[in-house]
């Protein structure tokens, strides 16, 4: 078999279905402090399946709606608006992930990893007074990468998954070795293919590697986050290791004992409902 290129991948990005453009609008509206919440909501409105699922899942137990909702515009009035957007965002791009394993490698592991990353990273996003609804979704994105190479090139990526296993290593560091880059890189060409704003862009490249200047930004929270879901164990996989944690984002969150086990307790908590509405 020979070996993968980065350029195979990017050739096969341009196959993957491309986000609803409304999605794609709803995620630059995150950097948008000046969004047109009605022009917004009008676009949503005109995708009747997003729009349908959309106020299903606001109607789910996970929001406790005091009420039933039957319009965006009441289920922006009861959630609010970021609120919503967020609940768009997150259905988007759930269904854009492939439900199905392969060989070694598990989907929906991953994906319930993916899920304890994002409400963790909204949690330590209100610690850390950021935006906790980009955080949220930041949280959810930085493995696509691994979810593209692993479906889309599914006889490679057992490659890895076998060198992992044999090396008892992390995934990233297999996939160096393997294939000469890692799931970081092909999930930025992702971000860009999709055209995903500045925080979740550097969100993905730097999940693993965030900059070292003691500022604390999404990238941050989702680096620490992604180590934290790790340590949540929400998959009882046995071999799974926690990444490398960066003392430098670690401490520039300055979290104590209380505030840490709140922010895991809360994850815990909601873990389960989350998944359950995010793939429904």
């Amino acid at each position: 078999m020979n070996r993968l290129q980065p350029a195979d991948v990017a050739k096969d990005l341009r196959q993957l279905p491309s986000l609803p453009a409304v999605v794609i609008d709803i995620l630059g509206s995150f950097d948008d402090a000046n969004v047109d919440v009605g022009v917004l909501a009008d676009k949503v409105a005109r995708d009747q399946a997003l729009t349908a699922k959309t106020l299903r899942l606001a109607n789910s137990s996970f929001y406790g709606m005091p009420r039933h909702v039957t319009t965006l515009s009441q289920a922006i009035t009861v959630l609010g608006f970021n609120g919503v957007r967020t609940l768009i965002a997150a259905v988007g791009i759930a269904g854009s992930i492939p439900n199905k394993s392969q060989g070694l490698f598990d989907v929906e592991g991953v994906w319930r990893h993916s899920v304890a990353t994002a409400l963790v990273a909204k949690m330590l996003a209100r610690h850390a007074r950021l935006n906790p609804d980009t955080a949220f979704i930041a949280g959810l994105l930085p493995d696509l990468g691994a979810l593209v190479l692993a479906t889309r090139f599914p006889d490679h990526y057992h490659e890895v998954m076998v060198y992992r296993r044999e090396n008892d290593c992390h995934v990233l560091d297999a996939e160096r070795e393997v294939l000469g880059f890692d799931h970081a890189t092909i999930g930025l060409a992702l971000a860009d293919y999709w055209s995903f704003p500045g925080a979740m862009r550097d969100a993905i490249a730097l999940h693993h590697s965030p900059r070292e200047d003691g500022v604390v930004d999404i990238p941050v929270l989702v680096h620490v986050a992604e180590a934290m879901a790790h340590a949540l164990d929400v998959n009882g996989d046995e071999d799974e290791l926690v990444p490398v944690l960066s003392d430098r984002a670690w401490h520039s969150l300055n979290l104590d004992g209380a505030t840490f086990d709140a922010i895991c307790g809360h994850a815990e908590a909601e873990f389960e409902k989350a998944c359950q509405i995010l793939r429904a």
